[in-house]
């Protein structure tokens, strides 16, 4: 495996793990900094033996996710990023996600919903809380059905910001106020 570093962003450095599979770039993890829990860290971790390494189709990833994380209006796409390696209730929860345009949000009550699992809203949750690819799959955009934040891998202030810099609106007393709920019936 190998690894791409950002390490200049706002939130601190971004890692992309990913391999060749069938002359293809193809990203296996994107490792955000945690509280307590820098993004070195857990490559060394995850893969202690990971190379540092590039290419033009993984440096254009990583140029999309720090402009994203400074703020501008950057779209990802699905095509490089290894689904594989989730079980399917995972992968249709994260592709439920990565629908949810900017700018809106979602409930974990209403994903599960969508995914066919009403009741399952808790292990929305726990598909989200190890979601391999925060950011192109933008699990910071799903919320607690209060509209208050609920948890992120890179912490509460990460996903306010984030959802701030995507022009979502959060009162003073930490609830989501935006009218676009996605997946709402």
């Amino acid at each position: 495996m190998k690894s791409k570093i950002i390490k200049t962003t706002p939130f601190g450095p971004v890692a992309i793990l990913w391999s060749i599979v069938d002359d293809h770039p193809q990203i296996n993890r994107v490792l955000i900094s945690k509280p307590g829990y820098s993004t070195i860290e857990q490559v060394n971790n995850i893969n202690p033996k990971a190379k540092p390494s590039s290419c033009k189709e993984i440096d254009a990833v990583a140029a999309k996710i720090s402009a994203y994380l400074q703020g501008e209006d950057v779209k990802f796409s699905l095509d490089m990023v290894n689904l594989d390696t989730c079980p399917p209730f995972q992968k249709r929860v994260l592709v439920a996600d990565y629908l949810i345009p900017r700018g809106c949000v979602s409930t974990y009550k209403f994903i599960a919903a969508h995914v066919g699992h009403k009741q399952a809203a808790r292990a929305v949750g726990n598909a989200l809380a190890t979601n391999p690819f925060p950011i192109i799959i933008p699990c910071h955009r799903i919320i607690r059905s209060d509209k208050h934040l609920g948890g992120f891998q890179g912490g509460t202030i990460m996903k306010r910001t984030l959802l701030e810099n995507e022009g979502v609106v959060i009162d003073h007393t930490g609830r989501v106020v935006s009218p676009c709920i996605h997946y709402q019936k």
